[in-house]
């Protein structure tokens, strides 16, 4: 065998070696790129000043809340949530005062979780869904 058949057989082979492992470099960078996080955790006392907040500026409408979250159950009366427009059963729920009202929807109150869920509502957004609520119901 002369020595150039023996070269270019050794360049095929390293070739064939080495070809994998360059496309897998790509692929690894590919699964890395679509595995990272989407956002970063910003702990108290974390310097947070590049972390980006949503804040909503102005208050939802009662009307907007029911809407976009309380109309799930209060619509179906599902856990037993009174219906809109059900006057009697939230004449039934008014027994108590408005303030006992407020405080169930804020806290939960038998099968209604804390703000029905709703985490981003402020207790003032709550009270406005109730207020709306009783209105639709009168």
């Amino acid at each position: 065998m002369s020595l150039r058949v023996v070269f270019k057989l050794c360049v095929v082979a390293v070739l064939w070696v080495a070809a994998p492992v360059v496309s897998l470099a790509g692929v690894k960078d590919d699964v890395a790129a679509r595995t990272a996080p989407v956002g970063e955790l910003c702990m108290s006392g974390d310097d947070c000043s590049s972390a980006r907040v949503a804040l909503s500026t102005v208050p939802r409408s009662g009307e907007d809340i029911y809407n976009s979250k309380c109309m799930a159950c209060h619509a179906s009366g599902a856990a037993n949530a009174p219906r809109v427009g059900d006057s009697v059963a939230w004449r039934a729920r008014l027994g108590k005062g408005i303030d006992a009202l407020y405080l169930g929807a804020i806290n939960g109150f038998n099968g209604m979780p804390a703000k029905g869920l709703c985490m981003d509502c402020s207790d003032d957004e709550i009270k406005a869904a109730v207020d709306y609520m009783l209105e639709s119901s009168e």
